[in-house]
């Protein structure tokens, strides 16, 4: 079958309305006529999207999970209707992602510079969401951080980097110098399996208030710091790798020229990078534990 787009994107009113009235006012259209174009919608698809009463809409199972691949469906089309246009106007656009604490402004300044004329974006990732973004067109490169699925990407190591426990102040482990995976066991983790924050921020204002804890890497450390977190070395835990990546069958246009120029220059800053970490591991907003 033909998705309609344009029922898609009532659904997705409705869906976030709860309400058929108030989703007809956001869309500028008659309630009996999105009535009408959603209960098309359905017998379109063979199965229901909501459970209808007099006081509220929900979401059916099937519904819940075409709102989940809703935002991706509209997404990838907003993305290749831009680049047709972009196509037709003779622009160049690149779109880096990058997930949180890691920094590719370095390699965009080393690009632009050979590059002057190509437009360049920056699209800061979800903590959550990897490798999306370079499936949906969100994004023409990613400098992403293991593990994701690398299946159809050419990934390029570029580092890596330690990982440290972050713990709310009043955690009996907090005065630790240091730590180890034992000390962590049967502590509750916020790693995204039982319980997934959409922001870093919301994740570590949950670890404040001592909804659990997190391992995340030393880069994301230095850039979320705040008084009622402590940060502490967990010596056994393995460091994870850093990488660019593409769709095997995005590498056209800029793209190889700035993965090689991204690559020698986030290699480096990783390296400096690593230094500036083993020298000042104790930084003073995360002074040692005392004895």
């Amino acid at each position: 079958m033909d998705l309609d787009l344009r029922k898609l994107r009532y659904f997705v009113a409705v869906a976030e309305h709860r309400h058929f009235g108030r989703a007809a006012q956001a869309l500028f259209i008659a309630q009996p006529v999105l009535s009408r174009q959603i209960r098309a919608f359905e017998q379109e698809l063979g199965c229901p999207l909501f459970s209808r009463s007099t006081r509220s809409v929900e979401l059916t199972a099937a519904g819940k999970q075409l709102y989940d691949e809703a935002s991706r469906i509209t997404t990838v089309v907003e993305v290749a209707l831009r680049r047709v246009h972009e196509a037709q106007r003779g622009e160049q656009r690149l779109v880096v992602g990058f997930s949180p604490g890691l920094h590719v402004s370095d390699a965009i300044r080393a690009f632009s510079v050979r590059h002057p004329t190509v437009e360049i974006d920056v699209f800061p990732l979800r903590w959550w969401e990897r490798d999306a973004p370079l499936r949906d067109g969100r994004a023409h490169v990613g400098y992403l951080r293991r593990p994701f699925d690398d299946s159809g990407l050419r990934t390029i190591p570029v580092g890596s980097e330690a990982k440290v426990a972050c713990l709310p102040v009043t955690h009996p482990l907090a005065g630790c110098r240091a730590l180890t995976s034992a000390d962590l066991d049967g502590e509750p983790i916020l790693d995204g399996r039982t319980r997934r924050p959409s922001t870093l921020e919301e994740k570590f204002e949950l670890i404040a208030a001592g909804q659990g804890i997190a391992l995340v890497p030393v880069s994301v450390a230095g850039s979320y710091s705040r008084p009622d977190l402590v940060y502490r070395p967990v010596t056994d835990a393995p460091p994870v790798e850093t990488c660019l990546a593409v769709l095997e069958s995005g590498c056209a246009g800029p793209v190889p020229e700035f993965l090689d120029i991204a690559t020698a220059t986030l290699r480096r800053r990783s390296g400096d990078t690593g230094r500036e970490e083993a020298a000042g591991a104790a930084s003073p907003a995360n002074p040692p534990a005392m004895d």
